[in-house]
């Protein structure tokens, strides 16, 4: 399958993880806030697995160790400047300061998609398991994501009819962002190690700095541990489907 064809079908798969807070939204935004903590905690593990499994070692075996690094440090960076510019943040409590606004959420979401969308087709381009590791890695974050997320908007005052449809037209613009990633990148195959490498950095720092904190508030222990075991779990899934590639 042609490499925009695969990464349409996976971005229409991820913006179709918009739709699954729905049912939870009716167990009331407090339940869906005890559940979501340990998706968020295997999404965790899976970035950070795939930043450094997946993302890093292709990026490494194109281009020189030292890019690599500078371009893992311009994604940190990045991402925590679009974070200060849009206050955009993974908030998975039924009161949240980061999000004052529903909207000031569907802005940053926007943008988070889109990228993610760039993402996908950085990684089609360079192989189809990359591509499909990616989706994987991007859909484990999107649901506990997408399930905060709509549970901030029906909280800042929408109805939950146009907190789903504001969502999911949101989720869609990552299919604008393979489109563009895609055009853009195509000819231009060299700077795609770059691009993973940018990627793997934005990767850790929603991991290390927007997921794990929201780990770290939970004061019983036996939630606590299991959270960790989830975290391991996650990056114990990208190394199966490392293997898993090889073997093929």
């Amino acid at each position: 399958m042609h490499p925009l064809a695969w990464g349409l079908l996976a971005t229409l798969v991820i913006s179709l993880a918009s739709l699954s807070g729905l049912p939870l939204v009716y167990l009331g935004l407090k339940r869906i806030s005890g559940f979501t903590a340990f998706l968020v905690a295997f999404s965790a593990g899976a970035l950070m697995g795939g930043a450094f499994l997946h993302l890093l070692p292709e990026a490494a075996e194109k281009i020189e160790v030292l890019s690599v690094s500078w371009c893992l440090l311009a994604g940190v960076v990045a991402f925590f400047v679009l974070e200060r510019l849009l206050r955009w943040r993974h908030c998975h409590e039924d009161t949240c300061a980061v999000h004052p606004v529903g909207y000031l959420n569907l802005i940053g979401d926007c943008l988070h998609n889109f990228l993610d969308g760039v993402i996908i087709a950085a990684a089609f381009l360079e192989s189809t398991h990359l591509g499909l590791v990616m989706t994987l890695v991007i859909l484990a974050h999107e649901v506990p994501q997408e399930i905060g997320d709509l549970g901030v908007l029906v909280h800042s005052g929408l109805t939950l009819y146009w907190a789903v449809i504001l969502n999911l037209l949101v989720a869609l613009t990552a299919i604008l962002g393979i489109v563009i990633g895609y055009y853009a990148l195509a000819g231009l195959q060299t700077y795609i190690p770059y691009v993973l490498a940018v990627s793997a950095g934005g990767f850790l720092y929603i991991s290390a700095c927007d997921l794990i904190p929201e780990l770290h508030k939970e004061r019983r222990q036996g939630r606590a541990w299991l959270a960790l075991v989830l975290f391991i779990l996650g990056i114990g899934l990208m190394e199966a489907v490392k293997h898993l590639g090889h073997a093929h």
